[in-house]
């Protein structure tokens, strides 16, 4: 059974970018970068709304742009051989390969994608993974909380929503970023 793990850039005010949508304040560098390369090794399903997808879609053709560090081609394939389901009543297509596009986020289909999966699975995007936190579906929570306070824009948590969480891991990185993994407390 895989777990379902919400992991975003924050800041330390709690905001996954600012209220322009910027989220330069966390991007990682190498250090960071490929220690994200190596927790995605453990994913075997990204799920993403619309917006958090068209930013991702980037990684389908990262390692083509000319003089890429190595780090950044890691991560492009990792991306690519993952499986990925967008939400999305707008979007018509996908442009990346093993992509699929589901209209409605159903919790009960996410329980059900949980038990049948033998790698995690991850919910990226703040208002996805409010539905998702909502519906108890979180099990882990990994947070790498950028160096700023960008006073307002997208939060990371959703509001009104109590979780009891254990500390598993962190890590800090050279940049200023800290790294910080939780478990719900069932």
């Amino acid at each position: 059974m895989g777990k379902l793990i919400y992991s975003m850039i924050t800041s330390l005010d709690g905001y996954v970018s600012d209220r322009e949508g910027n989220f330069g304040w966390g991007a990682p560098e190498e250090e960071s970068h490929e220690f994200v390369s190596e927790l995605s090794r453990g994913i075997g399903t990204y799920l993403y709304g619309r917006r958090m997808y068209e930013t991702m879609v980037y990684w389908e053709t990262a390692h083509t742009v000319p003089d890429q560090p190595q780090y950044i081609k890691d991560y492009a394939r990792i991306w690519q051989a993952t499986e990925k389901i967008v939400y999305s009543t707008t979007l018509r297509q996908v442009a990346s390969e093993r992509t699929r596009i589901e209209r409605t986020f159903d919790p009960d289909a996410v329980r059900a994608l949980k038990a049948e999966s033998e790698l995690d699975i991850t919910v990226d995007g703040p208002h996805l993974a409010a539905q998702a936190i909502r519906a108890g579906l979180v099990d882990e929570y990994q947070l790498y909380v950028g160096p700023a306070i960008v006073g307002g824009g997208n939060r990371f948590f959703p509001d009104g929503v109590t979780v009891d969480l254990e500390l598993l891991d962190e890590r800090h990185f050279t940049n200023g970023v800290l790294y910080l993994r939780y478990a719900v407390s069932r």
